[in-house]
């Protein structure tokens, strides 16, 4: 993310740009432009400028129509923007400043001091993108290995339940592409691309609380006992205990958010009936709704220690007659929406 080594003089008057070009020679590429146009298709197509200085009066476009779009696209944040002009009008300059705008170099210009002034700034600029790119590294590393983390956390768990990793690589794929449907259906549980990934991640970990249920319940081959079914349900709130004891840095926060709303509310169901909480309606997060849909639809479709796998047709019978628990019928439509995209991804 370091910046390089031109700097780029917009202005249309000549002379003033060649008074900058003789100036800064010695220690930069100096790139001209004469209007806002053919300065910003120098700055999205080269790489190596180092700052910008703009005049605010131009033809074809001004300055203030570059420094927009530069702050719309965000390289004012990492290309300092000098202004110069021979106008005296407050309210501009600072509408400039507001626009990202760094130093007010007027006309006619002072030599001596104008050099000093853009050196310092460039090299600020430059040590502080520098920062931002190994902040970003190390932020990308983070995410990197907290991701590898949930994962093998998650496969670990499945290999106890006697299932095999790919159980979970289900619920994540059944999350996503249902969190997405849902998204597009309805503006009210909508959530944007980023955040759908993060939902999916979190739903591999929906589960993690089987860990702390005993071996003869959790591999029992047989319907489990009325005590026995209290034991299993426990495996939500155990789940938010062990995710609640994990580094803080370790995980994405907002993945961290997901997961432990998942893992406690993934067997609330729409009518209340669901535990631990009995929680109803949208008392429910809409992520933990799809991902009790998900994982009810991959569980009837495996062979599990105490039944055999249904098909998946029948699977979606059973779900949309209430078979396993009341849902949301705004989930329900979307799930049915993309059903033939499920059955072909399990049959992959």
């Amino acid at each position: 993310m370091s910046l390089g080594n031109s700097i780029l003089v917009v202005d249309d008057v000549e002379i003033n740009r060649a008074l900058l070009v003789e100036l800064f020679k010695d220690d930069y590429n100096v790139i001209e432009a004469e209007n806002g146009t053919q300065a910003l298709e120098i700055i999205n197509s080269d790489n190596s400028i180092t700052a910008v200085m703009l005049d605010l009066i131009m033809p074809v476009m001004d300055g203030m129509g570059v420094l927009s779009e530069m702050n719309r696209s965000g390289k004012i944040y990492r290309i300092p923007v000098f202004i110069i002009t021979a106008a005296d009008d407050a309210e501009m300059l600072s509408a400039a400043y507001g626009l990202g705008a760094v130093d007010i170099i007027s006309k006619p210009f002072q030599m001596c001091f104008i050099k000093s002034r853009i050196n310092n700034i460039i090299e600020l600029y430059r040590h502080r993108n520098e920062l931002a790119g190994m902040v970003e590294e190390s932020v990308e590393k983070m995410s990197r290995l907290g991701g590898e983390m949930v994962e093998t956390l998650a496969t670990l768990i499945e290999f106890r339940d006697c299932e095999s990793g790919e159980h979970v690589k289900r619920i994540r794929h059944i999350t996503q592409i249902l969190m997405t449907k849902i998204s597009e259906m309805f503006p009210e549980y909508y959530v944007d691309k980023s955040g759908i990934e993060k939902i999916a991640m979190a739903s591999i970990l929906h589960d993690v609380g089987k860990i702390a249920i005993p071996d003869n319940i959790l591999k029992k081959p047989g319907r489990l006992s009325p005590d026995e079914f209290d034991i299993m349900k426990i495996h939500t709130v155990k789940g938010c205990d062990i995710l609640a004891e994990m580094p803080t840095d370790i995980m994405d926060h907002e993945v961290y958010r997901y997961s432990y709303d998942i893992c406690r509310h993934h067997h609330e169901r729409w009518d209340g009936r669901g535990y631990p909480d009995g929680l109803a309606g949208d008392e429910v997060s809409i992520w933990a709704q799809v991902v009790a849909v998900a994982d009810v639809f991959d569980a009837l479709t495996s062979t599990r220690v105490y039944k055999p796998a249904y098909s998946n047709e029948k699977a979606i019978e059973m779900i949309n007659n209430g078979e396993c628990g009341l849902f949301n019928p705004k989930v329900l439509k979307a799930f049915n929406e993309i059903s033939a995209q499920i059955i072909k991804g399990s049959e992959e």
